[in-house]
Order: structure tokens, then C-alpha cells, then sequence
């Protein structure tokens, strides 16, 4: 996991403790006062969201506990975890920059490529200058790499 990725679950994970935590243990108290809690939607609407939070609780300390952070900046060479890739996808000339990170912190949208994803795959231990084909949900895709940094 890069050190960003962990940032962002550790910030999640206090949220949830400092915030949510706190927020929903009101609401089910307010819920309770109302009476009869069999047929109180507010009650068992705000259990439901507790059990959810506690369970994104117990996740997130998992993940963080088990998790390696490694940082991109001390790595070189060919393509790894960490790596932040620009290619070009040889039938449409579309550019793209990816970074390759762990599968908690992917986040296509915005350039975070899950390491397990068949593209990342693909690209692991290749270079500038490669081309790379990547049988994807949509068809056979070849990218070409143009630039890989580690920062």
C-alpha cells in the first residue's frame, strides 16, 4: 500500500470512530425514547448503520494492521507496485496515466490502478518503449508505455 492509500484509510477509520461512531449512538438513543421499538423505522434504521459502521471499523483496522506501505519515491527501473505509468492506447491514440497501487486504495476514476487488475498485470516488469496487449471485460486492448516515474 503507498503511503497515501494508508493516509486515506487511516483518516477513514477516525471518521468512523471519532465521528460516526459517536452520531450513531445518539441517534439510537433518541430512537429509543420514542417508545414502542418493534415498530420504530428510526430505531432500526440507526441499528442498521451502527452494524455497518462497526463492521467498516473491524475492516479498516485489518487492513491497516496487515498493511506494508512502501514508498514509490525509493524505487526505479521497470514497472512495480508504485509506479506511475503513461501510455497510449495503440487503436484509439487515447492517453492515459495510471498509478499502480493495492487493491484498497484503486480508485479508477482517478488514476489509481488495483495491482491485480489484468492491465497492471500486464504492464508489471515492463518498460518504456513496450507494448503490452490486455484481454479486458470490453475486448483485446494493446497500450504502448510511454514514461514511468516513481514519485
Amino acid at each position: 500500500m503507498t503511503r497515501a492509500g494508508h493516509t486515506a484509510l487511516d483518516a477513514e477509520l477516525k471518521q468512523l470512530k471519532s465521528v460516526e461512531r459517536p452520531a450513531i449512538i445518539r441517534a439510537i438513543s433518541e430512537a429509543r425514547e420514542h417508545g414502542d421499538l418493534s415498530e420504530n423505522a428510526e430505531y432500526h434504521s440507526a441499528k442498521e448503520k451502527q452494524s455497518f459502521i462497526e463492521g467498516r471499523v473491524k475492516e479498516l483496522e485489518g487492513i491497516l494492521s496487515l498493511a506494508d506501505v512502501i514508498d514509490p519515491a525509493k524505487l526505479s527501473g521497470t514497472i512495480k507496485f508504485g509506479a506511475t505509468v503513461r501510455l497510449v492506447d495503440e487503436d484509439t491514440d487515447e492517453e492515459r496515466t495510471y498509478q499502480i497501487v493495492g487493491e484498497h486504495e484503486a480508485d479508477i476514476e482517478n488514476g489509481k490502478l488495483n495491482i491485480k487488475s489484468p492491465l497492471a498485470r500486464a504492464l508489471i516488469g515492463k518498460d518504456e518503449g513496450d507494448s503490452v496487449e490486455v484481454r479486458t471485460p470490453g475486448g483485446e486492448r494493446s497500450y504502448e508505455i510511454l514514461s514511468i516515474s516513481f514519485t
